[in-house]
């Protein structure tokens, strides 16, 4: 029987689900709980088993339910995604089967106005999933010109981004920016856009959500430990909603499917064995009638990989980009 609950129906979660191929007595990790709509769709597999991570404790908090309805096939877990090799760890689980990641803020936390994501709804400058550690109002206020501008380039491509941080500068000397209306008022005056485009202040706020998350840090360290965890012929789904993530997701796998030594030009450089094969030769995208139905799904994209028997690859190191330790403490 499946599982009761509301239901949720994730962004390509059909695709999603179907690359996993989910089976009975498999195990499975939902790396992005949210809502539980890819854990329902698991679950309704008999026998399978799913460890449900999310950073955000409400959304663990409404997921009680289904793990009283799982019957004890499900077991949700309040951490980062990128600790999942130690999250299997400590649950004695030494291999899973699959793995599926939803990378970014959920429908949930944009739709709060007191989470403060969403420059569309009056609310404090928050935008923290896991509700601890410094806010965007503290990085509004203590990182420097030169770290804003770079936060917003690197974090959003935007293109306007020096004026940006030069008018959020002079601002807050006047006032501190607390409200997500007042940081979209004072990047709308510098961020021109034409009518039917995206909000001028979208980049921005992006920028600093993704900053103030670690989610670019935590999805690198996330995409490692999936493959450190993943069984052989365990399968990898990634569902992205910018080019800088799924730009993250599509090194990554094309990196660990390399195969073969080096070149003629480079004949001693040699490859480690592929970790991975890749399953989605070009991502899957959601169709008209998903886009239309949820607007928010029409820059998803989904990229799938399985797992082979050769050995992890070695961590990449992070890029070196601004971190939110480095600009709080004015480093």
């Amino acid at each position: 029987m499946s599982p009761v609950g509301p239901r949720h129906i994730p962004v390509l979660g059909r695709e999603a689900v179907e690359m996993l191929s989910p089976r009975e007595g498999g195990i499975y990790v939902d790396a992005t709980f949210g809502a539980g709509g890819y854990t329902r769709a698991i679950l309704s597999v008999q026998g399978t088993r799913v460890i449900g991570i999310d950073r955000d404790r409400a959304a663990i908090a409404a997921g009680f339910d289904l793990v009283h309805s799982s019957a004890g096939r499900l077991t949700l877990v309040e951490d980062r995604f990128s600790n999942l090799a130690g999250i299997c760890s400590a649950q004695d689980i030494k291999g899973v089967d699959g793995i599926v990641m939803d990378i970014g803020v959920s429908s949930m936390q944009l739709d709060e106005p007191e989470r403060g994501f969403s420059f569309r709804l009056g609310g404090p400058l928050d935008m923290r999933m896991s509700h601890v550690g410094p806010t965007a109002a503290d990085v509004i206020a203590k990182a420097s010109e030169a770290d804003l501008a770079n936060i917003i380039y690197i974090f959003s491509e935007e293109r306007h981004s020096r004026a940006v941080a030069r008018a959020i500068a002079a601002a807050r000397k006047q006032a501190p920016i607390l409200t997500t209306r007042a940081l979209a008022d004072i990047v709308a005056k510098v961020v021109r856009s034409k009518p039917g485009e995206i909000h001028p202040a979208t980049r921005t706020f992006q920028a600093l959500r993704i900053f103030v998350n670690q989610e670019l840090d935590e999805l690198h360290l996330a995409l490692s430990a999936a493959e450190q965890v993943l069984k052989p012929g365990g399968r990898l789904a990634v569902v992205s909603f910018h080019s800088l993530e799924d730009r993250i997701v599509k090194n990554f796998l094309v990196e660990r499917a390399k195969s073969g030594g080096g070149s003629r030009h480079l004949p001693e450089l040699a490859h480690a064995p592929p970790s991975f094969r890749i399953l989605t030769s070009r991502p899957l995208t959601p169709g008209a009638s998903e886009i239309s139905a949820n607007p928010r799904a029409r820059s998803a994209k989904l990229r799938v990989a399985e797992r082979t028997d050769a050995p992890a690859h070695p961590a990449a190191t992070l890029p070196g980009w601004p971190t939110l330790d480095n600009v709080m403490r004015g480093g």
